[in-house]
């Protein structure tokens, strides 16, 4: 990824979710991944703070945030879960049906110890309603070696 001012970036990729903060009234993506940006974009960008943007460049061997949360998701999903598509860099699992929540907490623990990986989630024998957020996968990182992941 390169990192360019707002001003120089029209027809540009970015290569991650922007946020906007309204404190008490609006908190959610301004921008999205892969948005090109416009001449009408500059103001907006300059108003959410940001002078800068990282646009997307392709590397060999690397892989986004949003493609590593889609990996993750998928390989820590197990019965009656769903994975979202990624926002911001990070993929949901929610629930599909009302129920216990059954975690394995010693192999959380230890992919929660992968460098770069983070799998937050409610706890063990947790009740759970349909459609309920369980966890969400991501990584730190904007980028992180492709082969690094499951």
């Amino acid at each position: 990824m390169k990192k360019v001012p707002v001003q120089e970036a029209v027809g540009m990729k970015l290569c991650h979710d922007m946020t906007k903060v309204i404190p008490g009234e609006f908190k959610g993506r301004a921008f999205c991944r892969n948005h090109i940006i416009t001449q009408e974009d500059i103001q907006e960008l300059l108003s959410i703070g940001k002078e800068h943007i990282y646009i997307w460049e392709e590397n060999a061997g690397e892989i986004h945030e949003e493609d590593a949360a889609v990996r993750i998701a998928q390989a820590v999903m197990g019965k009656n879960l769903m994975k979202t598509e990624p926002e911001e860099g990070k993929s949901l699992l929610k629930t599909t049906i009302r129920g216990l929540l059954k975690v394995n907490s010693s192999l959380l623990t230890r992919l929660n110890s992968i460098e770069h990986v983070t799998i937050p989630s409610l706890p063990n024998n947790f009740v759970v309603n349909e459609q309920e957020k369980v966890a969400s996968a991501r990584i730190v990182p904007l980028v992180t070696q492709d082969g690094y992941l499951v």
